[in-house]
């Protein structure tokens, strides 16, 4: 057990990493990040925030020994980094789980191989291997809607491929859904498990755009969830991203390894955040309660919306119930990420939407 006073090490720098260094500054812990960029969302809110290359083993060891353990709030880092850290301290989740779920054909064929119901997927190392339509993929690399293309015809097999700039894709079936849901599900050191409602999720241009909670999900989608954070032997938060099918099948879409962008809703709207619980997982205190206060919806903030300026905050933070969440970030462009605003309450996925508006 990792008592507070000590120091936790995460790497990736972002606004995930921003939302755990608050949790864990209020539970009495310091917090050093390691990326290659300085003045970041979580350096500005760490002890200490070390800047230099992921690839710099030298650093990242020197990190690694002033710190207690170390987890990850971006995937994309390489597991050379990772293992170049698990020889000194806990990494929480492990090195092996990046390895497997930064790859989107390692993690499909890991899910595949243990039975788990994923989309119909192949494996592409060249454009003519692209036999039918579908949506073409980086195996790695990818995320917010980047690294992807969609075939309609095989016409475009040759420019989606060119387009991509890769040497190793994914080619996954089109599947005609409902909706999509995710579930933010933990495990402890001891496996003990706990997760949290369902949320349905709106997507924009690839980029997650309203999470609303709770949704009604299939049953068996708990169970797939636990199962998932068990064979992978998480200890740490953990997402599974979910199809629900026009026949009511639930398929697996993707996995991330950390906190959860349509998780976000859990700071307002729980008893226990998934950041604090990122932390409990990671020093290997009890998880807390997953409960609800009430529903509750979080709408993202990009960007596009500074186009015209500085957004009207007063207009959006005058709805009953809003709350904002900015994340330091230095420079707003079209499609990044800079905030979320979040409401509770029956009414909370329009109250979000009217205060994004208002903006």
């Amino acid at each position: 057990m990792i008592l507070p006073g000590n120091a936790i090490g995460v790497l990736g720098s972002g606004q995930l990493g921003r939302m755990f260094a608050i949790a864990a500054r209020q539970m009495g812990y310091r917090v050093h990040t390691f990326s290659p960029d300085f003045d970041t969302p979580a350096g500005q809110v760490s002890d200490l925030e070390i800047t230099a290359p992921y690839d710099d083993l030298d650093a990242i060891r020197d990190f690694a020994y002033n710190v207690a353990a170390v987890t990850f709030e971006f995937e994309n880092v390489p597991a050379a980094t990772a293992a170049a850290v698990e020889e000194i301290c806990p990494v929480r989740p492990s090195g092996q789980i990046l390895h497997t779920t930064q790859h989107r054909l390692r993690e499909k064929t890991f899910l595949r191989k243990h039975g788990f119901p994923v989309t119909p997927f192949q494996a592409i190392t060249e454009p003519g291997q692209i036999q039918s339509t579908g949506i073409l993929k980086t195996a790695g690399f990818g995320y917010d809607g980047k690294g992807q293309v969609r075939i309609s015809s095989l016409d475009q097999a040759q420019s989606a491929w060119d387009s991509l700039n890769t040497a190793e894709a994914v080619l996954e079936e089109l599947v005609e859904f409902e909706c999509e849901f995710s579930i933010v599900a933990v495990r402890g050191a001891e496996g003990e498990f706990v997760h949290y409602a369902p949320s349905r999720n709106e997507h924009v241009n690839g980029i997650l755009d309203v999470s609303v909670a709770p949704f009604d999900a299939p049953k068996e989608a708990i169970e797939i969830a636990r199962a998932v954070l068990e064979a992978l032997n998480v200890v740490g938060v953990l997402c599974v991203e979910f199809f629900l099918t026009k026949s009511g099948k639930i398929l697996i879409n993707e996995l991330a390894p950390r906190p959860h962008n349509s998780g976000h809703l859990t700071i307002d709207a729980c008893v226990t955040s998934q950041f604090e619980q990122q932390l409990r997982a990671v020093c290997g205190l009890p998880l807390g309660s997953t409960e609800m206060f009430r529903p509750a919806a979080m709408a993202n903030l990009l960007g596009d919306i500074w186009q015209q300026g500085e957004p009207y905050w007063f207009k959006a933070l005058a709805k009953p119930g809003v709350k904002l969440h900015l994340y330091g970030k230095l420079e707003p462009r079209p499609g990044r990420k800079m905030g979320h605003l979040t409401a509770t309450g029956p009414d909370a996925e329009a109250i979000v939407r009217e205060a994004r508006a208002a903006l």
